[in-house]
Order: structure tokens, then sequence, then C-alpha cells
């Protein structure tokens, strides 16, 4: 691996919650040596003048949705591999959401060849919790663990049998697994496409209360208590919810909880005039859900901030909204959306890459997330403050079911780096 010098950089280290200007070096693939101002001498290698940009650790994006296997023509390994160096996204983790589901160690085995072929960034994949993700048999946690799985979830198959998903969180907290749950009761939530409440009713479409994230949370953390597992929960994304999760951290239980940019940047009345764009899972919120939430990621209450990256075909999302396919592309939109928070003062870039690298790769026990000494060379090297509008269609996604179509947005990346290895660069697109 070549050596190489970047210099003339805002720095933002998630872990000492700092911004300043200095430089690093690469060896081998991970950081050699972090300088600040511009004490380096010159390298062997090459030399990038980063030009008063940010330079940050890469983004460890939790619960990425791809094709493979079953529906590679939403996305591929490939394409999604992409749009996730186009995006400054060293490292995603798989959903089991698959066709079939990640539900045994050989589809698994395939996954992370597959992976290791055609795709440049990190690609960790998540198991199923339960076979077929049906909620009636646990998958064989032990033997995926031992195949790579870094977690185990049934996305939003929630499993409605409590002695059963007990038995899973029991087994998984046995073995040191991570369970991830979608915390929707999922009675209250079928069949909805919104937010209950005067939008709802104004466009006469199905809604569902804030209650029923409450509920499903209330129940998942009475159960980790029971048992004690380690348990993220995948988006909070209501007000209702977040007094539950303050209890269960500060009772001790071994609790995070993530949310996607979706849920931090947009709230229902964003869905307008039926736009299924818009129509993600669980719905979007209200405004003051929204302003909780931010304010939730900002005082740490809310660890990990993720994509939630799920893409759709045509065909599933130009129908009536009540019949549309929940879910959006975000992984090359993650950055740009999340510095809407930024530039509104909301969050400053060091919270921001702590829920979005540093947090994700603890919790994960993953290596990245880190600007450090000995840390992988796994870096994103963006412009906060160019701006553009955001056209679909130059997407890498396979799928171009974004909400931010004709956007106007700030942050470009301009390059990404994976174990020191440049993997895209703004210039070659």
């Amino acid at each position: 691996m070549t050596d190489l010098l970047l210099c003339n950089a805002r720095l933002i280290d998630p872990e000492a919650q700092t911004e300043v200007l200095g430089g690093l070096r690469i060896k081998n693939g991970v950081i050699a040596e972090v300088f600040p101002g511009l004490e380096a001498t010159a390298t062997e290698g090459k030399t990038i003048d980063c030009d008063g940009m940010v330079l940050a650790p890469g983004i460890v994006d939790i619960g990425v949705k791809i094709g493979e296997p079953g529906e590679r023509h939403k996305e591929s390994f490939r394409s999604a591999g992409l749009a996730a160096a186009a995006g400054g996204v060293t490292t995603m983790v798989m959903r089991a959401d698959t066709q079939p589901a990640i539900d045994t160690p050989e589809t698994l085995a395939f996954v992370l060849n597959r992976a290791r072929e055609v795709t440049r960034v990190h690609v960790y994949p998540m198991a199923a919790l339960t076979k077929g993700r049906r909620g009636g048999e646990m998958t064989e946690i032990g033997f995926l663990l031992d195949a790579g799985a870094v977690a185990f979830s049934d996305g939003d198959a929630v499993c409605i049998n409590p002695k059963i998903l007990s038995r899973c969180l029991t087994y998984a907290n046995a073995l040191g697994g991570l369970v991830i749950g979608h915390v929707q009761d999922p009675g209250l939530s079928e069949g909805a496409a919104v937010t209950s409440g005067k939008f709802a009713s104004k466009q006469g479409l199905p809604g569902v209360s804030a209650m029923a994230e409450r509920m499903g949370l209330e129940r998942d953390l009475a159960l980790v208590e029971l048992t004690g597992a380690r348990y993220h929960a995948d988006q909070i994304t209501t007000a209702a919810a977040l007094p539950a999760l303050a209890r269960a951290k500060k009772a001790g239980l071994d609790i995070t909880a993530g949310v996607s940019i979706h849920h931090l940047t947009l709230n229902e009345l964003d869905v307008g005039d039926y736009r299924t764009f818009f129509k993600v899972k669980p719905p979007l919120r209200s405004e003051e859900d929204r302003l909780a939430v931010v304010e939730a990621v900002a005082s740490g209450l809310i660890d990990i901030v993720c994509s939630m990256h799920t893409p759709q075909d045509e065909e599933s999302k130009r129908l009536p909204f009540e019949e549309a396919a929940s879910g959006a592309v975000a992984l090359e939109t993650f950055l740009p959306a999340a510095m809407r928070l930024v530039h509104a003062g909301m969050l400053d870039l060091p919270g921001l890459f702590r829920a979005i690298a540093l947090n994700p790769a603890r919790r994960l026990d993953l290596p990245g997330g880190r600007l450090a000494t000995g840390a992988p060379a796994d870096l994103v090297l963006f412009d906060p403050d160019a701006p553009f509008v955001l056209d679909r269609f130059a997407l890498h996604s396979k799928s171009k079911n974004t909400p931010f179509d004709g956007a106007r947005m700030q942050g470009r990346v301009m390059r990404t780096f994976v174990g020191g290895e440049q993997v895209f660069a703004k210039d070659d697109t």
C-alpha cells in the first residue's frame, strides 16, 4: 500500500469531540500519525492538499438493505458499493430482510463472498433472528455468529410472541450477540401509511398512533430487563418513546437506539399530495416529534443515526400511496441531508460523526469510526458548504426512490478512502 499524506484539513475527531486544522499520515492502511496545523514534513508517498475541507472517519451505516439475493434488480452489491463510496460510507451493515432472508450460514457465506468480490467498502451482514423472519423458530445464532453475523434482527417483521422473543434474547445474550429490534406494535401499525393526526385525516390516509412505537419499545425493554441481552432499537422517531428509552439507560440496561436520517430531516407534511417517495417505515412524524428526536441525538440519548437505505423499484412506488412500498434510498444523500442539521445549528460536526461513525462502530465492535493513530484509514473528505441540486438519476443506486429529488442541498463528498486506498473521487465522476 502506498503511503499517503493528507494535509490542510479540518479534522473531525468524534472521540475527543474536537474540530482542528491539521492532517494525517497513512501507512499500510492505517492512520500512522495525526498532526495539528501544518507540522508534517513531506512523505515518500503521495500528498493531498485538502484545501481546508473536512476530513472525518468514514460513515458506518447500520441497516443498509441490498437486494442480493432475490431482488438484485433493486440493488446489487456492486451498485450499493458504488453508492456508499460516493456518499462517504466506508462500512455498510447489511440488513437480513433479503429474499430469502439471511437465516442460515450458507446464505450468510454467499453474502460475504459476493461483497468481497464486487464491493470496495466494508460489508458486515446481520442475520435474521427467527427463521424466515416469521417469528416462529429461532435461527442458529451460534453458527451464524461464527459465520460472520454482527447482529440479529427480523427488521420490520416484528416477533409478536414474547415467549419466543425472550428465548432469542436469552440465547443471544449467552453468546454475546446483539439483537436489533423494530419497535412498533404490529397490531396498531398494520395497514398504516402515515402517522395519525390532522394531516392523516385531511388526506384520508390510514394512520398509526405514535403510541405504537412507545408500546413496542416498552415491551422489548421489559424483555431486555428479563434476559439481560444486548439490544439496539433500530429507529426511535417519536417524542412519546424517549422517556422510556431514558429510563432504560438510567437503569443500566445494555441498550442503544438509532434513528434514520429521513426522520431527522423530514416530517409528515412533506408527504404533500401523496408523494410516495416520502413513504417510509415507520412513517414520517410531526414536526414536534422531529425536533424532539434531533435533540435526543444531540444529547446522546439516541446513539446512532443511519440511512435506513431501502431501494424500491419504480413499479412498487408508482402506486396509490396506501399501496406503494415503503422505503427510500439514502447512501448518497445521507451526508448532505445530515448537513442540514449542522447548518441549522442543531448538531456540530464532531457530534454528527459520533452518531454516524463512532457509535455504530463501537456498538457492533467494528474497527472503524475513529480518527486516531492506529485506526483504520477509512475516511471521507468533503466540502460541507458546496451547494447542489440533487438529481435522482445521477445516483449510483439501481433504484432512484429518494425523497430529496430536486432538493437544494449542501455537502459534497470529494474523496473516500477505505484502508488507505481511494475508492471514490469527485473529479473522476
